[in-house]
């Protein structure tokens, strides 16, 4: 039985009748001769009100229409009198498909973030979560769209993966030995040590290497011990890899990026971006719009030091040459010093990974982080080190096998080109355009240590 979703029956000019609206009730309210139900099928924040009079086919369950219940409800779409509704559905027929007993743990009250993950296989019923998950599915959207149209083809990188990415080892493993001494890593499945991958993007430069442009969107893992609000062990990052391209193009490319994310959750999740300011962040949509309309200001990696150094401000953690920034310091610089988006560039080799590129003066990597208010740093990124002999030097200086590389090697042999990309945690951009401050109520299924339910 085809049916209309709610979303464009609230957004039609015209009554209609004989229609079918499929949905859960959210809530029922008797009165004498009637009932009004609150009906809600996922597709917009908005609910829509069924009027079901006594005698209506199928008004003999309403006792059993009760919150969480789903329905299959026909009728006519009329103007609605009650304030803050256009329209609602006068019931010609009802019919129950699903009880819901009186246990269902969404019923119409305030739940704290932490129950609802506890019910994560109910969670998106609720307006929270149905409104983060559709800005979700949109912005997903949005990425494919921003990078087709620019005429970069989409990768599918290997999720098993024999190379660290990242040199930090904070890697799981894939095995199917069962951990006896005597079974050696050549007897196993792929006959040497293996791990779910944390990044795409060496084998993405591997493409951009004969298709210029490239990109990536998937699924990425990392075994690391943590429980913040921004860290999870499941996650997924978007990777787009330049050929022909230095570290101007690609800062080019990143800003250019979260400003059309930024303008398109404006644009198109419009609704949903209205609910976030009104109960999440209050300052969601200005931020939002500050993002959009302000430039980009661009500061090297010592002078953003020596500012955090002299701003009188007492952070958390102490700012000195040669560490990584931490988010407090990501935020001061754009929230508070310059008042703008901020990118970060020319980071110290030491604390960046063998692939960046090394700068003329051999103690900087031409790496840099974009970084915004509410959040710090949503892109890191680089241009890559195109030159064979200095990969080389790089992976020695990091302390890695170069054997473990040969084929990225391999690439620097073959008509090398300066190439630069970047990658950005999907998670971590949905918490800037929502405004949710912890990475496990932006993903579907959050994996983190001890936890992984559902």
């Amino acid at each position: 039985m085809k049916h209309t979703l709610i979303k464009h029956i609230l957004a039609a000019t015209q009554p209609r009748e004989s229609v079918t609206v499929k949905g859960w009730i959210r809530t029922r309210r008797d009165s004498k001769g009637f009932s009004f139900l609150e009906l809600n099928d996922g597709s917009c924040l908005a609910n829509l009100q069924a009027i079901v009079d006594a005698g209506t086919p199928g008004s003999e369950a309403l006792p059993h229409l009760t919150t969480g219940a789903s329905v299959v409800v026909e009728g006519n779409i009329v103007p609605s009198p009650a304030p803050g509704q256009k329209w609602e559905l006068r019931a010609t027929r009802i019919e129950l498909i699903g009880p819901a007993d009186t246990t269902y743990p969404l019923q119409k009250k305030g739940h704290t973030m932490e129950f609802l993950r506890t019910i994560a296989h109910l969670r998106p019923r609720s307006n929270l979560f149905g409104a983060v998950f559709r800005t979700r599915s949109k912005l997903a959207f949005a990425v494919h769209d921003f990078f087709q149209s620019r005429d970069f083809v989409y990768v599918h990188t290997p999720i098993i993966t024999a190379s660290d990415c990242e040199g930090a080892g904070e890697m799981f493993r894939v095995t199917t030995l069962k951990g006896k001494p005597e079974e050696k890593p050549e007897a196993d499945f792929f006959g040497k040590p293996t791990f779910l991958t944390v990044s795409g993007q060496l084998e993405a430069e591997t493409f951009a290497c004969a298709l210029s442009n490239v990109y990536t969107f998937g699924p990425t893992f990392r075994a690391e011990n943590s429980n913040t609000a921004r860290h999870a062990a499941e996650f997924w990052m978007i990777e787009p890899e330049m050929a022909f391209c230095d570290l101007k193009g690609d800062m080019d490319l990143g800003e250019e990026f979260i400003k059309a994310m930024a303008r398109y959750a404006l644009e198109h999740c419009a609704e949903d971006v209205a609910f976030f300011c009104k109960f999440v962040d209050k300052g969601l949509n200005e931020r939002l719009k500050f993002v959009v309309e302000r430039p980009f200001v661009r500061v090297p990696y010592t002078e953003a030091v020596e500012i955090l150094n002299k701003s009188g401000k007492q952070f958390e953690f102490p700012v000195s040459y040669g560490q990584n920034l931490q988010s407090e310091h990501e935020r001061f610089l754009t929230e508070e010093h310059f008042k703008s988006p901020t990118t970060v560039f020319n980071y110290p080799r030491e604390i960046k990974p063998f692939y960046m590129r090394l700068n003329d003066d051999a103690k900087t990597v031409t790496a840099m982080d974009v970084l915004v208010p509410g959040i710090g740093e949503v892109i890191g990124g680089a241009q890559r080190e195109e030159r064979p002999g200095q990969l080389a030097e790089n992976l020695k200086f990091h302390k890695l096998n170069e054997q473990d590389y040969w084929w990225y090697s391999d690439l620097r042999k073959y008509g090398t080109v300066p190439h630069a990309g970047f990658g950005l945690g999907f998670e971590r951009l949905l918490m800037f355009l929502t405004g949710v401050s912890n990475i496990r109520d932006v993903i579907p299924f959050a994996r983190t240590p001890g936890n992984a339910e559902f």
